[in-house]
């Protein structure tokens, strides 16, 4: 029967090598190596980790897979930091008319026999399609029919704390009715819904967005310089 397989096969330019892994649907990694064009030698298996007594904390609600694909994207990673970066066959998932080999027992993983027609056909059958390691892994979960994280979730930012006299004022902004300063023979300054005036004597001027904005900047920078527990000079 056939078998559903995600991998890559990554190139290093400059010694000439590559290396090919694999994941299959039963969890068994498959890792191979070797020069441009001669055969790959093929590494011992590594069957999926199994435990005799499932009950154990650290293997509840952890699937057989979860171990060989994280396993998969560290050896994909790690051959990137050391030079492999030349991309042989992209990452991707393939339906292989291959009957992949039984798992060896439990209580002996390491029997495991290397299944060289499994690579053959990964290599032979892998569409030239480029894609990121995740949306390949992505696919081979989903013909697996395990879950696939959402990647297009848009998330809302957290709203920021308002203080309560903040929230007070807003709401007296919301009704329409206007915030003005203590009153002040010299100078004093009006917040309405459409605008901000500052008022020198009789003299009074209105000011646009971008100047209440940097008006803003300066007064918040001033009450941290001014604060109590600030530092005696600027940072340099």
């Amino acid at each position: 029967m056939p078998t559903v397989v995600v991998g890559f096969r990554l190139g290093h330019t400059v010694t000439s090598r590559q290396v090919t892994v694999l994941v299959t649907e039963s969890g068994v990694l498959h890792r191979s190596h070797g020069s441009y064009g001669q055969p790959p030698t093929l590494e011992p298996p590594k069957a999926p980790l199994r435990s005799a007594d499932p009950d154990l904390p650290w293997m509840k609600g952890e699937h057989i897979l979860t171990r060989p694909i994280s396993r998969l994207r560290e050896l994909h990673a790690t051959a990137k930091e050391k030079g492999y970066t030349q991309v042989l066959i992209a990452p991707a998932c393939v339906r292989l008319d291959v009957e992949e080999h039984p798992l060896p027992p439990a209580r002996n993983p390491r029997s495991a026999r290397p299944h060289p027609e499994l690579t053959a056909a990964f290599i032979g059958t892998a569409p030239g399609t480029v894609q990121p390691l995740d949306a390949a892994v992505d696919e081979f979960r989903t013909a697996l029919g395990l879950p696939v994280r959402q990647h297009d979730v848009t998330r809302r930012p957290r709203q920021a704390h308002i203080p309560p006299r903040t929230e007070a004022l807003l709401r007296t902004l919301a009704q329409g009715a206007p915030i003005a300063s203590p009153k002040h023979p010299a100078v004093g300054w009006t917040v309405t819904p459409r605008s901000v005036t500052l008022r020198v004597g009789r003299t009074a001027e209105s000011l646009d967005r971008s100047a209440v904005l940097e008006l803003q900047a300066a007064l918040t920078a001033w009450l941290r310089f001014t604060h109590p527990n600030a530092p005696t000079s600027p940072p340099s």
